[in-house]
């Protein structure tokens, strides 16, 4: 038996959704029942009826659905995809900063662990960032932990944002000349942007989108060609959903390891022997719950 019938039977034994990240390999989207963004992937696991969430992905997707979802069992294949910009905050340098700015909401990116959920007002993805903090009643917003996304979002509020200093290795490694050349090999392509790109990357683009954003966006335009600042794992997709058009990564450098851990062999291994299960303390779930159910309430921005 192949691998992917034995991972469809498998979750048909199960009762098992399997959820993949557009970054992930592209043998692990073609056998997920689901491929998406963070945002799309977060609302899909509080409405399946599935009794397990296999998520491949990194580490905050997983424990996102498992605060969402604390009566299924949620199985992330490899523990060892970790997102490095996640790891660049933790609780108590941000109840420190919480204590410099009293009056201040605090939005955090989904990128981030379930205990700085916890110690957030509300969550956003980079496809509602603006519009969540539009939705805020305060003028002064702490926004963690994407300076990128944070400086993206301040360039279109009038409210004060004030950044954390993380960023997202990969997308640091797509620079402007990057866009410049391909631009030059390509100049009737658009340029499409993910907003955590460095600001002289945005400042080039056409338009700054989300992964799903960019999807929608290539899916329902006339043009023929797009160069793509983004990791290339969305390529794939990109490509599959629009065979007649042609899609440029800005850099073929923009690979993310850890969103490459998932195999379907890790897959099949998670279903089989019930590993690794993410389960987060209830103190935490409870708090870390409010603030993602409000970012789902805000809806899709891009």
């Amino acid at each position: 038996m192949d691998e992917l019938n034995r991972i469809k039977e498998l979750k048909n034994k199960r009762n098992a959704i399997i959820l993949a990240h557009n970054y992930q390999r592209s043998e692990v989207q073609d056998a997920a029942d689901f491929v998406g963004d963070s945002f799309g992937l977060s609302k899909i696991a509080t409405s399946s009826d599935a009794e397990v969430i296999v998520f491949c992905g990194v580490d905050f997707m997983a424990e996102s659905a498992a605060v969402l979802n604390p009566e299924k069992t949620v199985l992330m294949p490899e523990l060892s995809a970790q997102c490095p910009m996640a790891a660049m905050i933790n609780p108590e340098s941000l109840k420190l900063e919480k204590e410099k700015y009293p009056g201040a909401a605090v939005v955090c990116y989904v990128n981030t662990p379930a205990a700085i959920k916890a110690e957030s007002d509300i969550c956003c993805t980079s496809s509602n960032a603006i519009k969540v903090v539009e939705s805020l009643e305060e003028k002064e917003i702490i926004f963690v932990p994407d300076r990128n996304l944070a400086l993206y979002v301040a360039s279109r509020t009038k409210k004060k944002i004030i950044p954390w200093n993380g960023y997202c290795p990969t997308h640091h490694l797509i620079l402007p000349g990057d866009i410049l050349l391909e631009k030059e090999e390509h100049p009737l392509a658009e340029v499409l942007v993910h907003p955590e790109c460095k600001p002289e990357v945005t400042a080039l683009a056409d338009k700054v989108l989300s992964t799903e954003g960019m999807l929608r966006y290539a899916a329902a335009s006339d043009t023929k060609e797009f160069i793509i600042g983004t990791e290339i794992g969305l390529l794939y997709r990109l490509g599959k959903e629009n065979p007649s058009k042609t899609f440029i990564p800005a850099t073929r450098y923009a690979i993310c390891p850890n969103m490459k851990m998932n195999s379907l062999a890790s897959i099949i291994r998670a279903l089989e022997k019930n590993e690794h299960i993410i389960k987060i303390p209830e103190t935490v779930r409870i708090k870390a719950k409010i603030a993602l159910d409000k970012m789902l309430g805000v809806g899709r921005g891009d």
